[in-house]
């Protein structure tokens, strides 16, 4: 075989590798849906249940840069502390070597690949299912074949060094002793970083160890440094995030470093004590065998993220202080525009994604929420200095929902882009639709805004009873808001008839004003021009009561 065709084939093998691994972990997050999130959104402080919940959701989803990516929006999205994060975290790099058991096992120890092909004859119909549960199923069994149809290729590529270690780009490397160590470690950094998937160079460093391309030594060193690799995911989610987000991906890439180097410090004995406890247990030494190195570095894998863990997790609070010294907070203007939520981007999956959205959503909602106390503040304020910063604060306002309607409209777009199940399309119409029924809200709230502005101008004063009968208008809508905002917020399944009655008592003391208007007009209560004003405003609060029931039926249909 030529070294073009070589090359070409071991890109072609890694290529149908992440794919496959791609399908498998996408798949997986797609079947367990809204429980991930519901487990990761309901961790205490307790370091041991963190560790647990960070292996068992990355031993499900077999991603620890998606469980790692979703921990940093939690945090960003403020559902996670700090703490429970790192945790979490911890848990996760030791979850992600179950996936290291599986390839060594089903690719090198049991010969699967023969299986590969029965597995996706299954696999093909079910992804023609109109049902997206039996979809999402029919990929995660072709994620897994293609896996183990791609090793084997990989495995068939490399050539074998039958003598031992003795290839000569490798091992005249290997033979430099602890700077040796250092590149390698590197190596499988950098590869790591480039690929991104952490799975995919710890299967081709077995299939290199196995075939005698590299030593033990150099093989442990490239398994580390693809640890540190893997902290990319987080970072990169964090760096537009805010500043507990970042401080979560620091604590991620602070955890791995701390492995290698304290493992690096004593590492031909640690490795020599981990051969020996190898052969201890039945297997061969991976020191002389290597035949012995695939199921070996799954172990390495295994107990290097383990000892780390162990030895941090008394110090994840002095870990959560470090880092918070190392980002500190920074003060920004509240009036300044800033994405709390969806500004890390699209997730793995586009369920998450539209988490993403809907926490932003709620932001939205509580910010048009103060956009109308603002506007009731401004009805009875008599100060003409205090009424003019109210009326610029909540113009301000108004350019805020704007923008923030377009940047979540923008998001659901791209996440429209993807394929989405029935129930993710669902979601996201509703999305869409309370995006511009809030937004609209804003628009009302401006309206009203301008009619109050208009009393001013023409120096309007109100008998006592209109301005009762437009505080009792404005307390009905403060309520219809507030029960809105409580719905998104709290994700609390408050019955949908609390907030029909109050649209309706809203419609009810509407009519009646109006009448009433209408009476008051003929017996010269006030003129005709305060008469619209007055008329406006009621008007204004009836559609923002209408606005608000139109965003708590379409969150129904996202819950």
């Amino acid at each position: 075989m030529t070294v073009l065709l070589l090359l070409l084939t071991l890109a072609g093998a890694s290529a149908l590798f992440l794919y496959g691994m791609k399908l498998l972990s996408e798949s997986l997050q797609k079947i367990m849906g809204d429980r991930i999130r519901a487990i990761l959104s309901s961790m205490s402080s307790n370091r041991i249940k963190g560790i647990l919940t960070g292996i068992f959701i990355t031993a499900l989803i077999q991603s620890s840069s998606a469980t790692t990516v979703m921990v940093v929006s939690f945090v960003n999205a403020g559902i996670l502390r700090l703490f429970d994060a790192i945790t979490i975290i911890m848990g996760a790099n030791v979850g992600t070597t179950i996936t290291s058991w599986i390839i060594a096992v089903f690719g090198f120890e049991v010969n699967f690949s023969i299986y590969a092909l029965p597995l996706i004859g299954v696999s093909i119909p079910l992804l023609f299912s109109s049902r997206r549960k039996i979809k999402n199923w029919g990929e995660m069994l072709l994620g897994f074949a293609l896996l183990f149809v791609s090793l084997r290729f990989i495995k068939e590529a490399i050539p074998q060094f039958e003598a031992g270690w003795s290839d000569p780009f490798f091992g005249f490397i290997a033979s430099w002793g602890y700077l040796s160590y250092l590149i390698f470690i590197v190596f499988g950094a950098v590869v790591t970083v480039i690929i991104r998937s952490s799975s995919a160079i710890i299967a081709l460093t077995m299939v290199l160890a196995l075939n005698g391309w590299i030593d033990f030594y150099s093989a442990a060193a490239m398994v580390m440094g693809e640890n540190v690799g893997t902290t990319l995911a987080a970072i990169s989610a964090a760096r537009i995030a805010n500043v507990t987000a970042k401080r979560a991906a620091l604590a991620h890439l602070f955890f791995n470093l701390f492995g290698v180097v304290w493992i690096l410090a004593i590492f031909p004995l640690y490795i020599k004590g981990f051969a020996w406890l190898y052969v201890s247990i039945g297997g061969a030494n991976p020191l002389q065998q290597s035949i012995a190195s695939p199921l070996a570095l799954a172990l390495f894998h295994t107990l290097f993220n383990l000892l780390n863990g162990f030895i941090l997790i008394g110090f994840s609070k002095n870990i959560a202080r470090f880092v918070s010294r190392k980002i500190p907070s920074t003060s920004q203007s509240d009036s300044e525009f800033k994405l709390r939520h969806i500004k890390i981007g699209l997730l793995s999956t586009p369920d998450a994604s539209l988490f993403q959205a809907k926490r932003e959503t709620t932001v939205f909602a509580e910010k048009v929420r103060k956009m109308f106390l603002n506007v009731e503040r401004a009805f009875d304020e008599t100060s003409d200095r205090e009424y003019a910063l109210l009326s610029e604060r909540i113009r301000e306002t108004e350019e805020y929902a704007d923008r923030l309607e377009k940047e979540i409209a923008t998001y659901l777009t791209k996440v429209g882009e993807g394929r989405l199940s029935e129930s993710s399309s669902k979601s996201m119409r509703a999305l869409f639709k309370m995006i511009d029924d809030i937004e609209s809200i804003a628009d009302s709230c401006i309206n009203i805004l301008n009619a109050i502005d208009r009393k001013h101008e023409m120096k309007v004063r109100f008998p006592e009873q209109i301005n009762n009968n437009v505080r009792l208008m404005f307390n009905m809508v403060r309520d219809a808001l507030d029960m809105m905002v409580t719905m998104l917020t709290h994700n609390e399944e408050l019955p949908l008839s609390m907030a029909v009655e109050t649209e309706k008592e809203i419609n009810n003391f509407r009519d009646i004003l109006k009448s009433e208007h209408l009476n008051n007009l003929e017996k010269g209560v006030y003129k005709y021009d305060a008469g619209i004003v007055y008329n406006d405003i009621i008007s204004q609060c009836e559609r923002i009561g209408d606005y608000a029931i139109n965003v708590d039926e379409s969150y129904k249909n996202t819950v």
